[in-house]
């Protein structure tokens, strides 16, 4: 087996993929339902249950931990964005890393990109399952304290399983597995229902407002916001998604980058209006009792128990959007992979009936599921940040190398200010990484160890890239 360097970093030709590529995944996606997936995948945890937690970190500066985290997204959008318009294969990071940086560093991203939309499959589910409760409640149900949470997460309940969690996760497997057209049309609808709930929050819950609960604005100062940043970080790996939708879209030259910067917009907009009437209403200390519902607790703190259930039904439906983009995005990572010969071929096999990649979906959702059911969320929301902070890191670093190395290159959309815009990218989540707990950096080191055992030991050997250059 040859380790040479050469061998390692072995690139993909971005050329021959411009002209000969030509997908087996239907295309179905249009700007309105890309814009709409990366809404759904953004518009979800960050504002139905991250804002509890980052209002403990941050104080009322969270509206500021919001603005900084969409800063660094604005600059990694910009830099997706290019690559988005000009690469026709799905792998989003993954793949725009294999034609610039070489084949050991695309594996690594993937299996950093595995690692993001695996485990935000499983953290969105254990929200969904809290608000899902409350909801439930409403009515006068309940279930019992065993079946309600995961082990350890709730202080002072014996709990054993997170029962909602693995079953919404069975559910959204299911649904994905008939296609993207069915996928993309319950997205489309969920997502317009909880537009429409976090709107009427704001319009709702801005009367109670009390202007005294903003001082002090940083009780914990900076180093309390950018932790809370850090946290938050995770409601806005949305469009990373979208660019993992290139092989069934429409026009993708000019629909990827118009829906990444639409989406991101308008969600970074509704984060900072939610959290600064958030901890405007309630002194943000109390989010600790709420902590895995805090906008409908929002609502009953200030008396408004009729929208507090709205909001429920509005969290469920918007966090189930969340799960539905992010295991589509897994899926499609792990297709590109294995179609590499990264990975094996099972997760490239397409169902001839719904144009998906069933199997892998069966797979990755069970894995969630059982993950979501066992694994508390706070554990898992960093593990997901720390996977995306380094896949934008590589993507804007590889932006920089494409410029250099081919200048010629036809790009439908160009990354404003190179290298600039990309330098300020990998500032930016080079300075959230830092800003990770040291355990969670122990847990992403052994992710990678056991990525540098599945590639040394299957992927190198497989690599379809490889093969070809020896024949």
């Amino acid at each position: 087996m040859d380790l040479s360097h050469n061998h390692l970093l072995r690139k993909k030709d971005i050329h021959v993929m411009l002209t000969s590529y030509h997908s087996p995944l239907k295309k179905e996606m249009k700007t309105f339902d890309l814009t709409m997936l990366g809404i759904g995948a953004i518009i979800g945890t960050g504002i139905f249950v991250l804002t509890g937690t980052g209002a403990l970190t941050a104080g009322p500066g969270l509206m500021i931990s919001f603005v900084i985290a969409a800063i660094a997204c604005l600059f990694a959008s910009l830099c997706y964005a290019e690559f988005a318009a000009m690469v026709p294969e799905s792998g989003s990071a993954y793949t725009y890393s294999y034609t610039t940086l070489g084949e050991i560093v695309a594996f690594i991203i993937g299996w950093d990109l595995m690692l993001e939309y695996l485990f935000a499959v499983s953290t969105v589910s254990a929200g969904w399952s809290g608000y899902f409760q409350s909801f439930l409640a409403g009515f006068g149900l309940k279930l019992p304290a065993a079946l309600s949470a995961a082990p350890g997460s709730v202080a002072g309940v014996s709990s054993y399983f997170n029962l909602p969690a693995f079953a919404i996760i069975a559910l959204i497997t299911m649904l994905l597995s008939l296609g993207v057209k069915e996928t993309k049309r319950v997205n489309n609808v969920m997502v317009v229902i909880k537009l429409a709930v976090v709107i009427l929050f704001i319009l709702t819950a801005v009367r109670f407002v009390r202007p005294a609960n903003w001082s002090p604005l940083l009780p914990y100062g900076m180093k309390g916001v950018f932790g809370a940043a850090s946290s938050v970080f995770f409601a806005f790996i949305g469009f990373d998604a979208i660019s993992s939708s290139v092989e069934e879209t429409l026009e993708p030259s000019k629909t990827l980058p118009r829906s990444m910067l639409l989406s991101l917009g308008i969600c970074t907009t509704l984060y900072v209006a939610v959290s600064a009437i958030m901890t405007g209403v309630v002194p943000f200390r109390t989010f600790a009792q709420y902590i895995d519902h805090p906008v409908s607790a929002v609502l009953r703190y200030s008396g408004q128990n009729w929208m507090a259930g709205i909001v429920d039904l509005g969290a469920v439906l918007g966090m189930t959007t969340v799960m539905l983009v992010c295991l589509y995005g897994q899926t499609r990572i792990s297709f590109s992979m294995s179609r590499d010969g990264l990975l094996p071929p099972i997760f490239s096999r397409i169902s001839p009936r719904s144009g998906a990649p069933v199997k892998s979906t069966l797979l990755f959702g069970g894995i969630a599921a059982v993950m979501g059911g066992f694994i508390p969320l706070a554990d898992l929301a960093e593990l997901v940040n720390i996977g995306t902070l380094t896949a934008f890191t590589l993507v804007s670093f590889s932006i920089i190398r494409l410029r250099k190395t081919q200048p010629d290159l036809k790009r439908p959309f160009r990354t404003p200010w190179v290298p600039f815009v990309p330098i300020m990218s990998i500032i930016c989540c080079v300075f959230l990484l830092v800003n990770l707990r040291p355990v969670t950096w122990l847990r992403f080191v052994i992710w990678l160890a056991i990525g540098m055992v599945v590639y040394f030991s299957y992927s190198i050997r497989h690599s379809k890239l490889n093969a070809n250059a020896q024949n």
